[in-house]
């Protein structure tokens, strides 16, 4: 894999970092040249929770089947779902790479505002498996390649997170892939499908500033629904729901630590009759 090339990280930010633990993400231990490896070999040691993966698994809920709507992981809604409806599969990357200052972020884009659904909201690349596609990965990188122009082969594919089951219920794949050579990547947007590309840093996701999150009850069962809201240059951008609920996931699995706001992920039902045109409310 490429290294990243070596940067100096701005000296206020030397000053506050706090010295590196054996409890730290071994990325931290070592020096910016090598981050980027290290966390490769941290991430492809990374399992989503016994279970979380598996098409046969089965629970029983009162209410019918328990799914995940707006950003929840899979393993907080039961699989039962995934034995008795079998929602399309799709794929998401969250492709990381190394900013200037030394820190982790994460390409993002803004969707067509002619899109038929979720138009002008804030994604990540992805979208549904085609049949040709011979896993989760070339899946998440194919749509990324199609959407803002980012070449597979610049992308190394680490790991895969659990699945989350979208509003639409599609079962939905995060696909971490590291960018060793950012500037080798000229965001190229597809105007059918993508607005704007552009990048944040993933730490933002497990800080409760610019965080909001909204009280939400479906059938019994309270939530939260989290709201990020994110400012570079004069634009403005509002991550939310599916997205912010995958971005506190990665950034939990790659910093090694839970966010510092409550996630309340409930369980959410369903009734038994589910079609393919079933969108929660």
């Amino acid at each position: 894999m490429v290294l990243a090339v070596l940067r100096r990280l701005p000296i206020k930010q030397l000053l506050s970092r706090q010295p590196a633990t054996a409890l730290d993400p071994p990325f931290l231990m070592g020096s910016p040249p090598n981050r980027l490896s290290a966390l490769a070999d941290q991430l492809r040691q990374y399992r989503p929770p016994p279970g979380s993966l598996g098409e046969d698994d089965e629970e029983e809920s009162s209410g019918g089947k328990v799914v995940s709507q707006v950003g929840f992981a899979e393993s907080a809604a039961g699989a039962a779902v995934v034995e008795r409806f079998k929602p399309k599969r799709a794929a998401v990357l969250v492709c990381l790479f190394e900013g200037e200052g030394g820190d982790f972020r994460v390409i993002l884009t803004k969707r067509s505002s002619r899109l038929s659904t979720h138009s002008g909201e804030v994604s990540l690349p992805g979208g549904k498996a085609e049949e040709r596609d011979k896993d989760d990965g070339e899946t998440a990188t194919r749509e990324a390649e199609e959407e803002i122009g980012l070449d597979p082969s610049l992308v190394n594919v680490v790991t895969v997170l659990e699945p989350f089951l979208s509003k639409h219920l599609l079962r939905v794949i995060p696909v971490i892939g590291i960018l060793a050579d950012k500037k080798a990547f000229e965001p190229r947007p597809n105007p059918a499908e993508v607005d704007d590309v552009f990048d944040a840093p993933l730490e933002m996701f497990l800080k409760d500033e610019n965080r909001r999150a909204e009280d939400r009850e479906w059938l019994g069962d309270k939530y939260l629904i989290h709201y990020f809201d994110y400012v570079v240059g004069n634009k403005k951008y509002l991550i939310w729901g599916l997205t912010a609920g995958i971005l506190i996931r990665a950034a939990s699995v790659v910093y090694q630590r839970p966010p510092a706001f409550l996630e309340q992920n409930p369980k959410f039902k369903v009734p038994r009759v589910v079609n393919n045109d079933t969108v929660m409310p």
